[in-house]
């Protein structure tokens, strides 16, 4: 497959690529800074570009099979960048009628469990809190993906670590795995690249943990 990442050098960003790659895809990474992105491969293409204006993105995703998506707050004071870039990422491939789109967004915006225990729903209830602004963020984030033509998928993970590709996990679409509190983001990102031709996820938000 012919495939665009944004956000390549976020922690999912870099293994959505290293993993795609690997994978035999063709990758085009559109970064801000291309010293920052420390993959490389004879089918990788890295594009600088700083996702302000959707006409220079539109060579990117122009004839791509899917486009993914890292992008993100990286702290409580980015809040409003997911928003901000996926409306952009949005218009140029509206504007080049690339139709499959996969982001990240986070637990905390889908629904619970409902068998969720008071543990679970105590932890959820305060990082909601903590984070507020940042998955009000996320949820405006999905309206955007909603009012699109595109066939999107939001992919949830919860409590976010640096560990290598496991390749198990859980995913629910339209909710979210019982007991999920922590997911690595080089399985998020294998979740991600395994449902681009899932059709069951399209226009879905999928929850995803171990």
């Amino acid at each position: 497959m012919n495939l665009t990442v944004f956000g390549a050098t976020g922690g999912i960003g870099r293994e959505l690529v290293r993993q795609a790659l690997d994978a035999g895809h063709r990758v085009t990474a559109v970064v801000r800074d291309p010293a920052r992105l420390e993959v490389t491969g004879d089918t990788l293409e890295v594009v600088r570009a700083d996702l302000t204006d959707p006409e220079p993105l539109r060579a990117a995703v122009a004839g791509r099979n899917a486009v993914l998506s890292g992008l993100g707050a990286r702290s409580r004071k980015d809040a409003g960048v997911a928003t901000r870039l996926t409306r952009t990422v949005l218009h140029a491939m509206e504007a080049e009628g690339v139709r499959r789109l996969l982001v990240v967004s986070a637990a905390p915006v889908g629904p619970a469990p409902e068998d969720d225990g008071p543990l679970d729903r105590g932890m959820r209830g305060i990082v909601s809190a903590v984070l507020k602004d940042v998955y009000a963020d996320l949820s405006e984030m999905e309206a955007e993906l909603a009012r699109s033509g595109t066939d999107w998928t939001s992919v949830r993970p919860p409590r976010l670590q640096d560990k290598p590709l496991t390749g198990h996990y859980r995913t629910v679409v339209g909710g979210f795995p019982r007991k999920g509190r922590f997911i690595a983001r080089a399985d998020v990102a294998h979740a991600m690249l395994s449902m681009i031709d899932d059709q069951g996820t399209v226009k879905q938000g999928v929850g995803v943990a171990y």
